[in-house]
């Protein structure tokens, strides 16, 4: 008869090692909390799976067949291997240490979390953080394939598959060149921002929705009406580009702090719309947050990063 070697179940290998270190079947049922009835039966459906005797059952007292004992020396071996893991897996919970994969939009990435884990990085030196830099929608995405355990992201998800919590808030301003003659201005009118060379974040940026849902709230207008003369992928390309004179473009104030103090940028707010939105921790509702995970999220909703004066 061949064996079936996949139909063995740990059940059926915990009743032939109860067996022999019990040497009875009714003390091994107990152990077990079976009738011995259903102990018997699986120790006869390990023989039938194994195509094999394992216990001699020639007298009331029995004895492991030859195949028996083989088969009880692994029993043995797998079973201490389960507590080896169980064991394992519980350290591996509550201990302070641990990875952890990070995605973040642009603004998260560059201009917040840089300090928090250094911060952080000095109480938990055990817990290790990598972060990747995307766009909104590709870290919730990311965070959705698994490819990142926890997310910063400029909008609230759509997913119910995802636990989010509202963190820092953000203005985004118009920033302009010092030379250019709004700069010693406070706030500039939408009208005239759209007869201005404009600048703006690819589809999918955070910074991007947030403006256009402040345009549309606040005078029905869309970024049709502007004079767009690149669109780019990072909150730092598009800094280097009102830089360079390739146009205005609205921005967090997080991303142009260091500017703005130096003298080279200068920051407007837009009459009407004020482009306010949260940044939010993202991580799956089913996702079983480890100690270190927790005690990550602990320390980052209490991180306060200080939001730039103009």
């Amino acid at each position: 008869m061949q064996a079936d070697m996949k139909s063995i179940n740990m059940l059926q290998l915990e009743a032939l090692v109860y067996l022999v270190e019990e040497r009875s079947f009714s003390r091994a049922a107990k152990k077990m909390f079976l009738s011995q009835p259903s102990l018997t039966k699986h120790i006869r459906n390990l023989e039938d799976s194994l195509g094999a005797k394992v216990v001699n059952r020639a007298s009331r007292a029995f004895t492991l067949t030859p195949e028996g004992r083989v088969v009880y020396d692994y029993a043995r071996r797998i079973l201490k291997l389960r507590e080896e893991a169980v064991d394992r897996v519980m350290r591996v919970r509550e201990t302070e240490e641990g990875d952890i994969r990070i995605a973040a939009s642009t603004i998260p990435a560059t201009y917040i979390l840089p300090f928090a884990l250094g911060e952080f990085r000095t109480k938990f030196p055990g817990i290790r953080a990598a972060v990747r830099a995307a766009d909104s929608s590709e870290v919730i995405d990311t965070v959705l394939e698994n490819g990142a355990e926890i997310g910063f992201i400029g909008k609230k998800p759509a997913s119910s598959k995802l636990a989010d919590e509202p963190l820092w808030r953000d203005r985004m301003v118009l920033a302009v060149p010092a030379e250019h003659p709004w700069a010693r201005r406070k706030s500039v009118r939408v009208r005239e921002i759209e007869k201005e060379p404009f600048v703006i974040r690819e589809k999918g940026s955070g910074t991007r929705e947030a403006f256009e849902r402040c345009l549309a709230e606040a005078g029905g207008t869309d970024l049709s009406r502007f004079r767009v003369t690149a669109e780019l992928g990072s909150s730092e390309a598009v800094k280097e580009a009102v830089i360079a004179g390739v146009g205005l473009s609205v921005i967090s104030i997080y991303a142009i702090r260091r500017e703005i103090a130096s003298g080279i940028l200068a920051a407007l707010s837009i009459e009407g719309c004020p482009v306010e939105r949260s940044f939010y921790v993202i991580y799956r509702r089913h996702f079983d947050l480890m100690a270190h995970h927790r005690i990550f999220l602990d320390f980052i909703r209490t991180h306060r990063p200080e939001m730039p004066k103009r």
